[in-house]
């Protein structure tokens, strides 16, 4: 019988039905070793996962399968996947402004900002995670003794929708928004909507001093866990044949709408808090959608492969921690069919 070659589809999250199987574990776990003995002992585990099998996984440094593991920012694209099921529920839509759901934000610069201008962080507003005198400085909104009214405050920089600016202030309007057009605190939807779904039972996820879920960051979870979402992305919102969140959402979620390649040396482009880069790989150019997390705690979901690649890391404020995991998938890559 002829075997026709898979067509090569420049869409977000291409399907590959004819992809070949996965490699053999021995094969991963050995690229998987090349880091027992990395010089920084704070590597905790590594998930590969293909056409929704696990392949290899490698606890490093006293790491175990059931610890519990703070992913920092990679909560962010969480906190998309919950926008998309609170969308799909007709909750919220994405064109309309903050204020609309958070009725308390009237008045204020975040007030008018469209939902769809909060998760691709062009709100405008003067907040920026990389400068410590921003005045919606992450580390500002933390140290407040009500950040929810702390973000009301903040005043605007840029007309929103006209920049990108990397800042946590954002989504986590985007999980205040969340818990206001739902009803719930965001992390009783999750559990509810998401992580049950999943068959995610062990996880935490950080409230403010404002009793409000962590938009931004602060979801611990299992190492296998964090590849299961990734393997919810891959699988255009269906886990074990049941619908979570829609494949139109994360189309829209994973499509760059931003370029920050002259900002970021580890991404191409922005979409709802999820990043995408276009690697070279013996040649091959190799499109990755991705979540990341302070430290290079990071789900690669790799279409073309059928691939998802969880890394739970401890570096946290460290550099390596991120040109670390970006080797790690390129090492996996390049031993992947």
């Amino acid at each position: 019988m002829l075997r026709l070659p898979c067509l090569l589809l420049s869409i977000v999250l291409a399907g590959s039905a004819c992809a070949a199987p996965p490699p053999p574990a021995s094969g991963l776990d050995a690229v998987l070793a090349r880091w027992d003995q990395d010089e920084h002992p704070d590597l905790r585990a590594v998930v590969v996962m293909q056409q929704g099998q696990v392949v290899a996984e490698r606890y490093y440094n006293g790491a175990t399968a059931n610890e519990l593991h703070d992913v920092r920012s990679a909560g962010k694209s969480v906190t998309a996947l919950l926008v998309g099921i609170a969308r799909d529920q007709g909750r919220l839509q994405i064109d309309q402004p903050v204020q609309r759901y958070w009725k308390q934000a009237a008045g204020s610069a975040i007030g008018p900002v469209a939902l769809r201008d909060v998760l691709s962080m062009r709100s405008g507003l003067a907040a920026d995670d990389q400068d410590s005198t921003s005045p919606g400085n992450e580390d500002r909104m933390d140290a407040a003794a009500d950040p929810k009214a702390f973000v009301l405050t903040v005043p605007r920089a840029a007309p929103p929708g006209t920049a990108y600016t990397y800042n946590s202030l954002t989504s986590y309007v985007a999980g205040v928004v969340v818990t206001e057009a739902t009803g719930m605190a965001m992390d009783a939807f999750a559990r509810q909507y998401l992580f049950a779904p999943l068959g995610i039972q062990h996880w935490q996820w950080a409230r403010d001093a404002s009793g409000i879920t962590k938009g931004q960051g602060n979801l611990s979870l299992r190492a296998r866990d964090f590849a299961t979402l990734g393997e919810l992305v891959r699988n255009e919102g269906v886990y074990n044949g049941k619908r979570v969140v829609s494949a139109a959402w994360l189309r829209d979620a994973l499509t760059p709408h931003v370029a920050i390649g002259d900002s970021d040396p580890y991404a191409d482009g922005y979409g709802y808090y999820w990043y995408a880069k276009t690697h070279d790989i013996n040649g091959t150019p190799v499109p990755v959608r991705f979540a990341s997390g302070n430290g290079g705690n990071k789900i690669y979901v790799v279409p073309s492969r059928q691939l998802v690649v969880a890394i739970t890391s401890s570096a946290y404020g460290k550099g390596y921690g991120q040109r670390r995991s970006e080797a790690i998938l390129k090492a996996l890559l390049a031993a992947t069919p």
